[in-house]
Order: structure tokens, then sequence, then C-alpha cells
């Protein structure tokens, strides 16, 4: 099945944000964000840009209602900075006006006086200082710490990632449209329309029922509207409220790039033991996480990159320790990952430094410590693993041996040129890290002409969710998916709603649709087989005809939903999921928090030109554990899409903030993205195939973040093909390795004593 917005897609007539057809009246919001990144604030005007012509109306923390607070996990972020600033781009004020023009012409004539107060952008520093967010957390198995003293190799070392942009199409935008008494109705371009409900009821200090939150689609997310696209929707509803017409709000790119978090940087410590025979025996990692001037999602991330501190292996002594540190950056959120690839990156690291100082292949020691079904995680829950089938398949099919002949013959015979090569398993927990966060609910209708309107949580950002939605529908009824509408994503046919996030959106809503056709099965089977004089054992529905047992009957099921209206038979269900088994207890950081991992092996190729530090990734060959998936031609568009944006954060997309905290890659001139002439020349997927129970929808593994860590590959492919140049290279364990740290990297030894 093709995914249904394919048509709507390439004729240029799928609805964003940007495409609802504004009201009469219509207004347009502009944000006056803070231009430094941290001081007190002494004196706001705002008389001069308020007497501009066209201008409405200029907001502060004055005309909130309810409270001036919007943060989620900590109550720890303003909607307006009222006495003190907290990062370059802060809201301060909202210039609601006539048009966009006139709003960011007031926005230029805002006055603010300010006393400078220190700022700190590293985390480890604000570490030092004790400005951490929330308590440090540690994940630990076994005894790393007399383990350590049974090693025969032990290696310690820093390793960096910095933020990722999300770049999504479509930048931050909402709608706000007044109703009758006193209700709105709000268009927002979020991953969480029930997020961005709760809050605007909190801050104008009115009930959640007064707000309609809805949402057809979004152009991207990757987690940067999981929570961040809250802000933009209050501040329409806020001015809406005042104003009792509409406003609209949708950020220009580099306000984007400026006012919204990203991907969470990370400074680690790690220390890594292996017996002689390369078993890792002993771990110990420490994350220093840049969470920015609040909380958002960053505490949240944290514990994944706990979660996934061992990635694809079995350690048995395990001390991780993690904290969420406040800096005077913009707050960071969720990514794709969501703090998973952090911590996968640093084992990587741990074993590449390992690997290159007892010159053998990293491969060797990744192959020998992979995680095996009955192991054990640090965080308790035992693992049925796919990672050995994983490995094996990628290196039956795409010959690792034979590559890395080749790779040798090629080194061995160019000065110029270096291929490097890397093996990257992975290991990624399907489920909200936060249990309640793991339920969904989906309402169906069936009409009287057997047409079907579907309504579930999900929001489709490109994913394909809705696709699948529609199949599972198809395929419990048994007709054919053109005769289901699904409906956009709103909080008064569905309430309550987790964000489509965690990779869980599928099978969240996937199963909640699931059990509503199978409750309107359960009351549409004992009429068929009454009409048919039939059991009800006998009667199943395939391509809208009803059989009994293999026979097709005459009946069809246009005819046996108007009998089933003509006998008063609810055609209509709701219903509600909630992940079984997962628990969790963070007093102890132990529990089965996951409802299955998706496992995965990746051989990524590069050649390097030493000269320029420039460079090519060859191919990526992958095999992945997709369960049995239910729509390949999605989940392998959704391989290809993450791993590209792995590779992006791996190798070229690089945040630079200055000393004073403000942005500098401020634009897609200076902030690079991978295009057609970066991805991979041959990227090639293999679906490994697997009998194994799981709890997914139709037993169809999640695949939105997992292929993301593939990109990790790249990252070591090129420093190998650095260190075949140079084996004396300095080149630190520091992401992205973009061509200027490649070049220096070729040519900077490590010191020895005679320095």
């Amino acid at each position: 099945m093709i995914n249904i917005d394919t048509h709507t897609h390439v004729r240029g007539e799928s609805i964003y944000l940007d495409d609802i057809t504004e009201l009469q009246g219509t207004l347009y919001a502009a944000v006056y964000g803070a231009p430094v990144a941290h001081a007190k604030i002494i004196s706001l005007q705002i008389e001069e840009a308020a007497a501009m012509p066209g201008v409405h109306r200029i907001f502060t923390y004055k005309d909130i209602p309810g409270i001036n607070q919007i943060g989620g996990i900590v109550a720890d972020e303003p909607l307006f900075a009222h006495n003190e600033i907290h990062f370059n781009g802060m809201p301060i004020a909202l210039v609601v006006a006539e048009s966009v023009e006139i709003a960011q012409s007031a926005i230029k004539k805002i006055k603010l006086e300010t006393e400078a107060l220190p700022v700190i952008t590293d985390p480890r520093v604000a570490k030092e200082k004790g400005l951490l967010i929330t308590p440090p957390r540690t994940f630990k198995i076994g005894d790393s710490e007399n383990a350590f003293a049974k090693c025969k190799y032990i290696f310690e070392g820093v390793a960096e990632t910095n933020g990722q942009e999300h770049l999504y199409i479509e930048t931050q935008g909402a709608y706000a449209i007044p109703l009758e008494d006193g209700s709105f109705k709000i268009y927002s371009s979020t991953q969480g329309p029930t997020a961005v409900q709760r809050h605007i009821a909190e801050v104008l200090s009115l009930p959640m029922h007064r707000f309609e939150v809805d949402t057809t689609r979004l152009g991207g997310g990757f987690g940067g509207k999981e929570d961040q696209a809250t802000v933009w929707a209050i501040f329409c509803a806020l001015a809406t409220f005042h104003l009792k017409k509409p406003v609209k709000y949708s950020l220009h790119r580099m306000e984007d790039m400026r006012m919204t978090g990203k991907r969470n940087p990370y400074s680690s410590d790690f220390k890594i033991g292996l017996t002689e025979d390369l078993k890792i025996l002993a771990y110990e990692a420490s994350f220093y996480q840049n969470a920015g001037a609040s909380a958002d999602l960053s505490p949240a991330v944290l514990e994944r990159t706990l979660f996934h501190s061992t990635n694809s292996y079995h350690v048995p002594n395990v001390t991780a320790t993690a904290y969420c540190c406040r800096t005077n950056l913009v707050p960071n959120t969720a990514f794709r990952g969501f703090g998973g690839p952090q911590g996968m990156f640093v084992i990587e690291a741990a074993i590449a430094k390992a690997a290159e100082s007892l010159q053998v292949p990293a491969s060797e020691i990744q192959y020998k410590n992979l995680v095996k079904t009955g192991d054990e995680f640090p965080y308790g829950q035992i693992a049925e693993s796919e990672a050995i089938a994983c490995w094996n398949k990628a290196d039956e099919l795409y010959d690792v041996k034979k590559k890395r002949k080749e790779i040798e013959d090629f080194n061995a015979t160019h000065t110029q040129l270096k291929k490097g090569i890397s093996l990257m398993p992975i290991c990624f927990g399907i489920s909200f890290t936060k249990i309640f966060m793991n339920q969904a609910r989906a309402l169906i209708h069936v009409y009287q002409d057997g047409s079907i309107k579907l309504s579930t949580g999900a929001v489709e950002m490109g994913q394909g969710v809705n696709t699948k939605m529609v199949q599972v529908a198809a395929m419990v009824l048994g007709v054919k998916p053109i005769h289901i509408k699904i409906a956009s994503t709103n909080t008064y046919r569905i309430a309550n709603t987790s964000p489509s996030a965690a990779s869980a959106t599928a099978d969240l809503n996937g199963k909640a649709v699931e059990m509503a056709c199978n409750a309107i099965m359960e009351r549409l089977i004992p009429l068929a087989a009454e009409i048919l004089k039939a059991e009800p054992s006998e009667i199943s529905i395939v391509d809208e005809w009803v059989y009994i047992k293999d026979l097709k009957s005459t009946l069809h099921w246009k005819t046996l939903i108007a009998e089933a209206y003509l006998k008063r038979i609810g055609l209509s269900e709701h219903s509600h999921y909630a992940t079984p088994v997962i628990n969790f207890n963070a007093s102890i950081e132990k529990g089965h928090p996951f409802a299955y991992h998706v496992y995965g092996t990746a051989i990524t190729t590069v050649t390097l030109d030493c000269i320029r530090g420039t460079y090519e990734i060859d191919a990526v060959d992958i095999v992945h554990d997709f369960g049995q998936s239910m729509n390949p031609t999605i989940d392998l568009g959704q391989i290809e899409g993450g791993l590209v944006q792995g590779i992006g954060w791996m190798t070229m997309e690089e945040i630079v903030f200055d000393d004073e905290g403000k942005l500098r890659s401020n634009a897609l001139s200076t902030y690079k993205v991978p295009d057609i002439y970066s991805v991979p020349k041959k990227v090639n997927t293999h679906f490994l195939k697997t009998d194994q129970e799981n709890m997914a929808i139709f037993r169809s593994k999640a695949v939105g973040e997992p292929p993301l860590m593939y990109g990790i590959g790249s990252y070591f492919a090129l420093r190998n093909a650095v260190l075949a140049f140079n084996p004396q290279s300095s080149i630190a364990l520091s992401a992205p390795i973009t061509p200027e740290k490649v070049l220096m990297g070729l040519y900077l030894k490590k010191p020895t004593l005679n320095d």
C-alpha cells in the first residue's frame, strides 16, 4: 500500500498550517527575543512600537491571566522573560499587527535596557558551579570499580557530540481562532496537541475544554515540535483571548533557528576495561548534558542516554552517571533518538580508542560483546536479542572480509586518497520511558453507506503513520483502504493524547485502532451469521465480501452495514490501549521499560581526500530488524531518511554559539545539512527475517528513530581513513567530524615525550 498522502503531496494540495484559509480580520504576531543571553531587565520600552500604524497591541508577562510558566517536566521556563533573561532569543514581548511586515518592523523599535550577568555555555562549567536542573542519575549493574582490577586493558578518554538543528521544512507556527462562548480553536504545527491544549489552558487560566487543538499534518518534526511547538500556539491564543480576533504566527527560518532548541550537545568521560580475549568487563561513563536555560525535555532525554549507554553490547559491570546541566543557551529538546545516539556514541568511541591502542579492528571487540537473549541490560530488562543475527547476516550478505581486503589494497596503492570502513550495531528500546505516556485512543465511525472515518492521536509528519493506521483498519475490518478516511488529529475527537514521538506512535495508536475495529467486528459477525444462517466462527470478511468458511457469500459489506443500522447495532467505537508489561522504578533505576528492542548492523565505507580533507561516503550496507514489516516501502524510506540525518549530525551539521551565547550558525549559509551530493552513493537495506514475537502492531517493529544511529558509523569510518593516512593522528573523539576537523587531524600528530 502506498502512502495515502502521495497524491496530494505531489500535486501541491496537501494542507499545512500556512495553507489554511485565513479568516477576515486575521492579525499576525512576531516575538521580540532577548538580544543577550544572560542579564537583568532594567527597563522595557514598547511605546514607540505600540504607536506604529497597524500595530494592535504588544503583550508582555503583565498580560497573562494565568501563570507565566510553560515548563512541562520542571516548572522553570517562563513564557515571557520577567526580571531576568536566560538565553539569547528568550521571548520578552509579543507584537500583534495587521501584517507580518508591520509586526517585524515594530520589533525593531522596542528598546531594552539590561544589566549583564555571567554567560555559561559549557555544561562542564555549569556542573562545576552546581547548575543542575535535576539531580544526577546513575544506572548501575555489577561492580565496575572492582571489575577494573581484573581487566587486562584499560582505556580512558573524552567523547563529545554537538547539537543538531531540526530543520523541518515547515517552521514552527500556529493559528488561533475565537469561537463562541469563550472557546478557541487552535491550529498548531505540533507533535503534541494535548500539551498545547494543557499549557494554553494554564497560561490563560481556563479549563482545557475551551481549547480545541487541531493538526492535519506537519512538514517535519523530528522531535522539535514535541514540546517546543507549544509556545507559539500559546502566543497566538493569548493574543486572540485579549483581542477577540484570529491571530497567526509562522516563524521565519532565522527566527526558528535562533529561538528554538536543538539536539542536546554532550561532553562525556569514559573508562573501559577489557579482558585479554577482548571481552568488555567494565565500563564507566559520565555524561554532561547541555540542557540550555531550562529543562524542556532534557531530563527525559538524559534518561534515555542512560538506557542506551551500552548500545548493543552486554557489559556485566557498568556505572553510567548523567548530569543535566543548565547553561545560557536556548533550551534544548527532543530530537530523533532522544538521547540514545549521544549515549551510543560514547561507548563506540571507547571501543574505537581501545581498538586503536591494541591495533585490532574495532569490529573484533564489537562482535565479541554483542548482547544475547537472556543478557541483562544495566537497567534490569532482560534482552530478547537479534544483535548477533543482524551482524552475521550483514557479514554474510556484504562480505566484510572482502571489503577490508579491498580497502587495504586501495590504501596501499594510494597516497592522496584513503578509504575507511566501520561496523555500527544498534539496539534501541521502543516505548516512552515515562510509563504513563504509553497509552492511546482511537475513534471509528462506520457510516450507513459503509464508508469509514478514523480518528487517532497520531500526528502525521511525513513518517507515514496515517497510512499505517488506515492499513490496520482495512485489515481488521476486511475493507478496501480507499473507503477509509483518516481525520486530522484533534483534541475534541481524541483527548489526552501522548505526543507522536519515541517511535511508539504507530504501535500505540495502531493497537487502539485494532481494538476499536475488533469491537465493531464483534457486533457485525453475529449479524452476518444470522443473515446467512451460519455459525459466527465460520464468518470472515475479506475484500468487503462476507465469507462462510472459505466460500464467498452474496452478502457485501455495504449491505451488512445497512442491515446493522436498521437493527440499531452500534457502528462507532472509541477504544483505549495501554502497553502491558512495561514498568520502571526510578528509585532503584531498574525495571522493564521497553515493549521491545530494535536491532541492526550497518557497514559504512568512505573515501577521504587527504589533501583537502573532503570525503565521500561510498556505501552503507544495512541489515535491519523490522520484525514483520507491514509497509516495507514506508519503512525503507524511514531507514534511508534516518541514516542520512544521522550522517549529517556526525559529519557536517555543526552548531556554533559564541562565548556570549549568540547563535552564529543561524542560517542555511552557515549551517550545512546533507544534500544529494553528500549522501551515500549506495544504500542497501536487508529486511532481517525473524519469527520472534514482539508487542508491535502486527509485529511490525517501530522504524522512526533506530536508523539514525546507523549514521554514527560514518564518523568512525572517516576516523579510520584519517588513521590510515596518519596512524599518529591526534584527532579528537569529537563529532561532527567536519572537513575542517579532518584536515587538521590528517596532519596533527600526538605529542611525544620529546615534544
